[in-house]
């Protein structure tokens, strides 16, 4: 019986730690925080992180083998090959209940890693047992450090992460469990021979290397993928918004009213300048078309303001409105007429003798003149 020598696979040794840590980190991180949901939701989160981290360990292990090259051609057994995948996710569940329904003593973590390690180790060996066209020999030596390193290195992963559920402790669980998973595969894989056998009977379908090298590595990443996606959307609930208090109303700063700024002189022409009278010196506006006339001083000027740009640059203190075309000072106003439905302010100027009031400013004009 000749022992067949060996040699690995750069490249799909390190997919295959690539493969454990990002498994670890996913199982790991689908149970933080699981004590403050519900029972249901805490069942659907271990289920997912058992698929994953199990499934990341069954991964691992047969990447790892894929980079395993021997003289022979050799395949695996479909149906072993699904018993050791179907018991690491098995026991990692396991695993997983103990911590999230039991009290998180030191006993239970030290037992969580050890159930976890055991796994492992069982995966492995049944996957090694699939093994067809050659046959792995063990060294009893091998066997026992691969169960000690196993159970070892597992209980301190389970003590970093659980120790306090921080990012960082998952960070740091996330390389122990990865380290463990590779560094036990690879030292069962110190302690074994390898040699070769005739082909025997079919046990079950056969998988190639080949389909191996595609399906495994990348249903691990899409499976991780899908459950991280699914553990945010579905397994996280909502956050509560804060409760923030009303904010206190704060009092705007009191608005001093703005004084409206009325003119202090209107403009006149004559003698192509434009002079200036006092307001206060003015009788009466009346209207001229687009433009005024002003009385002032016994006489009548020419004023550029229309009757309503007047009535607005004008204090209403000094000038009353006692018609549309009319603007009256009441300091001028000798006497004042009441018609049946209007009245007349007789002001007694050159050229406008009397100062026509409508119906409806007759009342205004006579709140003004006191009458």
């Amino acid at each position: 019986m000749q022992i067949l020598d060996y040699t690995h696979n750069f490249w799909l040794v390190a997919a295959s730690l690539c493969v454990a840590m990002i498994a670890g980190f996913t199982g790991l991180s689908l149970t933080q925080g699981l004590s403050k949901r519900s029972v249901n939701q805490r069942k659907l989160a271990i289920s997912m992180a058992a698929i994953a981290l199990g499934g990341g360990i069954w991964s691992m292990h047969f990447v790892a083998m894929l980079g395993l090259q021997l003289p022979i051609q050799f395949y695996f057994d479909a149906t072993v090959t699904l018993i050791s995948a179907l018991v690491a996710i098995l026991v990692v569940g396991i695993a997983l209940l103990l911590l999230h329904f039991r009290p998180r003593t030191p006993a239970v973590l030290a037992g969580a890693g050890i159930i976890v390690g055991l796994g492992i180790i069982a995966m492995h060996y049944i996957g090694m047992a699939g093994l067809q066209l050659c046959r792995p020999l063990y060294s009893p030596g091998g066997i026992t450090l691969a169960v000690i390193g196993s159970c070892v290195l597992n209980m301190a992963a389970f003590w970093i992460a659980y120790g306090q559920r921080s990012h960082r402790n998952i960070l740091l669980g996330t390389v122990c469990f990865g380290s463990a998973v590779f560094i036990v595969h690879f030292v069962a894989i110190w302690g074994t021979s390898f040699v070769a056998i005739g082909a025997e009977g079919d046990v079950g379908p056969m998988i190639g290397k080949e389909v191996l090298a595609i399906g495994v590595v990348l249903s691990s990443f899409v499976l991780c993928a899908a459950f991280l996606l699914t553990g945010i959307s579905f397994v996280t609930p909502a956050q509560p918004k804060p409760e923030t208090e009303a904010p206190v109303p704060q009092e705007l700063p009191v608005k001093k009213p703005v004084e409206p700024k009325f003119a202090r002189q209107i403009p006149y022409e004559q003698d192509g300048r434009t002079h200036f009278f006092d307001a206060n010196s003015v009788a009466a506006i009346r209207a001229e078309g687009h433009y005024t006339h002003i009385y002032a001083q016994g006489r009548r000027y020419f004023c550029v303001w229309s009757i309503t740009e007047a009535e607005r640059r004008l204090d209403p203190a000094t000038f009353t409105k006692t018609h549309r075309s009319y603007l009256v000072n009441p300091a001028f106003v000798e006497s004042f007429e009441r018609l049946k439905d209007n009245g007349i302010c007789h002001m007694n100027l050159p050229g406008l003798p009397r100062v026509p009031v409508s119906r409806a400013r007759l009342k205004a004009v006579r709140e003004v003149l006191g009458v």
